[in-house]
């Protein structure tokens, strides 16, 4: 294990912020997965959940969009890390299914920050099994969000904060 790796796993971890009805982190979602994530406050967001067994698509197995969308999440959460209030959106996302992605199994969901230009941000994202395995990643494009679709006004609308972990 290298230094590097060795002091992102060690790093005091962040909450960041949910919202009320975003299908992965709206806390207020009836349908959503309602993810709360955490980063390290350099480069990495990283998260331990488990898919219920409403999101399969095949028996035991977590449907594809599912996965594609908490990869899509943890991804774009790399653009939180230093301002929480830091919005992009994904211009492109390249996936990779590897392995079949469990229900009702503890996984490790990481976004990391890969590059950051002017115009445009690449990160990774990875679903980890419990005995460290990528079962699907991602290589996302992320840019900023467009003028005028989220002013800040509506963030209060959104219910956008750091909720306490009773809700």
């Amino acid at each position: 294990m290298d230094t590097t790796h060795h002091e992102r796993e060690s790093a005091a971890l962040h909450r960041q912020p949910n919202s009320r009805h975003c299908f992965v982190c709206g806390l207020e979602s009836a349908v959503g997965l309602k993810v709360r994530f955490d980063d390290n406050g350099v480069d990495e967001v990283r998260v331990k959940y488990t898919v219920d067994d409403q999101y399969q698509g095949y028996p035991g197995v977590v449907h594809g969009g599912v996965v594609a969308a908490m990869l899509d999440e943890v991804a774009g959460r790399v653009m939180m890390i230093d301002d929480h209030n830091r919005f992009f959106m994904t211009a492109k996302m390249t996936l990779r299914y590897r392995r079949p992605v469990p229900t009702k199994t503890e996984l490790t969901m990481v976004g990391r920050l890969v590059s950051e230009s002017r115009r445009a941000v690449q990160a990774h994202a990875e679903i980890r099994l419990p005995d460290g395995s990528v079962a699907a990643e991602a290589e996302v494009t992320l840019v900023p969000m467009v003028d005028g679709v989220l002013p800040d006004a509506d963030l209060e609308a959104l219910g956008w904060r750091v909720y306490d972990d009773g809700g």
